[in-house]
């Protein structure tokens, strides 16, 4: 028989030497930050893609150069954009300057809200798996169907009249 394997240790070098792929253990992430100390995300949700930057400070949040509570009139929307700091207990710790396009204001915030949770997961990596469980990194796929030809809208069709 071939070499005897006792322990994982001789197992990842018989491994790497069978392949000739190195086998290296995983190494803990790295905060991703800009020259300004800011780490940057893109979220997106319908058809809204935001571009979203993140740094320390006092929990101001600008999209489109208006605040918040502006921009964002409905409490609903303005709590959608709180989710990821909740979640993760860092509200009030950073400041959020973001630019969304397309789409109308459900969609822009939820993807404010994705680039925010992606934004603190490069921030600050040990964040990440509050804010993956409560499924914040991942992109919602959901988009509007298409109309087809032949119906009224996606899937209904016209009246139907017998005479």
């Amino acid at each position: 028989m071939a070499d005897q394997v006792n322990t994982l240790e001789d197992l990842k070098d018989v491994v790497a030497e069978g392949t000739g792929v190195a086998v290296e253990a995983e190494t803990p992430r790295e905060p991703v930050r800009d020259e300004l100390g800011r780490s940057y995300a893109t979220g997106k949700r319908k058809d809204a893609v935001a571009r979203v930057w993140i740094k320390p400070g006092s929990g101001k949040v600008t999209v489109n150069g208006k605040d918040m509570n502006a921009y964002f009139a409905r409490p609903v929307l303005q709590m959608i954009l709180a989710q990821p700091f909740t979640v993760a207990g860092v509200e009030g710790e950073f400041d959020v300057q973001a630019t969304v396009k397309g789409g109308g204001l459900s969609g822009q915030a939820g993807a404010v809200k994705h680039g925010i949770s992606k934004a603190l997961q490069l921030y600050n990596p040990s964040l990440r798996g509050a804010l993956k469980a409560a499924g914040f990194l991942t992109r919602d796929s959901r988009v509007v169907e298409r109309k087809k030809y032949g119906k009224a809208k996606a899937r209904r069709s016209f009246q139907f009249s017998k005479r």
